[in-house]
């Protein structure tokens, strides 16, 4: 099989990484933005109200949220939509895709124990169950979620069990990345289809991303495991990938220019592609925590903004992440 189907496998099969719920943060493997802190999911929120306050979006549209793991980035962007006008939980809607009923059942428990009866999440298990006027769409590290082969020199990686060799590569795969140089590296398997599905479920849309990568391939292997906050790089002579298969994350750098591409050719046009510090700034994140200091002590205040630093510190997560803002 190809290096995908066993990615695949790896991460969504019977028993993938991913079929059960995951902790994530400090007693999981990684951390993510959602999990370092709720200014991140307050920021795009405030985004999102300002869209609505100067009418450029409805008061009744549909927040959506694609591999939402717990639900912690829609229920804080619910929390910080309630703050800034508590009418919008009743005139909005909220929604989860999440094919994994294990992971459906956590995020239920959840929002109950976060807001009881009061706010309604819907949760469907595919895109295609859904067809919208509009929906703002937002999935925090998705693209390189997705499967992807291995290329080097005009072969690509072949799994037998769990052992990696080369053969040649297919032609059709050669010639789509062609037009980016590529040699070496991974290319994603399935953001053509992501994109098509999604501009079918909605007549317009807004879809935001954040993910590590960049706009370019750098030639070289970024593909790694990721086990209890060490990585791994997956050719590292000391991963054994028998022992590891489905008990860590695996993961690699997004190539976005892969993913405009995609999106472009479904019908979407890129509103916006910028570092996650400058996209959570231009969010109103520095304004929110302003708002915090004036409400709460010092030495909680303090506490987030170490929390805050790491996501948009240069040498953390604010320039490694991107946002990518696609719109139809």
């Amino acid at each position: 099989m190809y290096f995908s189907d066993y990615m695949n496998e790896w991460l969504y099969g019977e028993e993938g990484y991913y079929k059960n719920f995951k902790a994530i943060g400090k007693e999981g493997d990684f951390y993510t933005a959602v999990s370092t802190s709720p200014f991140f999911g307050a920021s795009i929120a405030n985004y999102l109200w300002e869209k609505i306050k100067t009418g450029e979006l409805p008061r009744d549209l549909l927040l959506l949220e694609i591999g939402a793991h717990q639900g912690h980035l829609i229920g804080d962007m619910i929390q910080w939509l309630y703050t800034c006008d508590p009418a919008l939980i009743e005139t909005m809607r909220f929604a989860i895709v999440e094919r994994q009923p294990e992971v459906q059942e956590a995020q239920r428990a959840y929002f109950k124990e976060r807001f009881g009866e009061d706010v309604v999440v819907e949760q469907y298990t595919s895109l295609g169950e859904l067809k919208e006027p509009y929906a703002f769409v937002v999935a925090n590290e998705i693209f390189d979620a997705f499967p992807c082969e291995l290329v080097k020199d005009g072969e690509i990686a072949v799994m037998d069990e769990h052992t990696l060799s080369w053969e040649k590569a297919p032609e059709r795969l050669l010639k789509r990345i062609e037009p980016y140089r590529q040699v070496k590296g991974e290319v994603a398997v399935g953001y053509e289809d992501f994109a098509i599905e999604l501009a079918e479920c909605f007549d317009h849309c807004d879809f935001l991303s954040f993910d590590y990568g960049e706009k370019y391939v750098r030639n070289d292997f970024s593909i790694r495991l990721y086990k209890k906050h060490e990585t791994f790089p997956l050719f590292d002579e000391e991963v054994v990938l028998e022992e590891e298969f489905k008990r860590s994350d695996i993961t690699y750098d997004v190539n976005f220019q892969l993913a405009i591409d995609a999106f472009v050719a479904a019908g979407f046009e890129v509103a916006h592609y910028e570092t996650q510090a400058r996209a959570l700034v231009r969010f109103g994140l520095i304004e929110l925590l302003e708002a915090f200091a004036r409400q709460t002590t010092q030495e909680i205040y303090l506490r987030e903004v170490d929390k805050v630093k790491t996501l948009i510190a240069p040498t953390m997560m604010g320039d490694k992440f991107k946002l990518v803002h696609f719109k139809k």
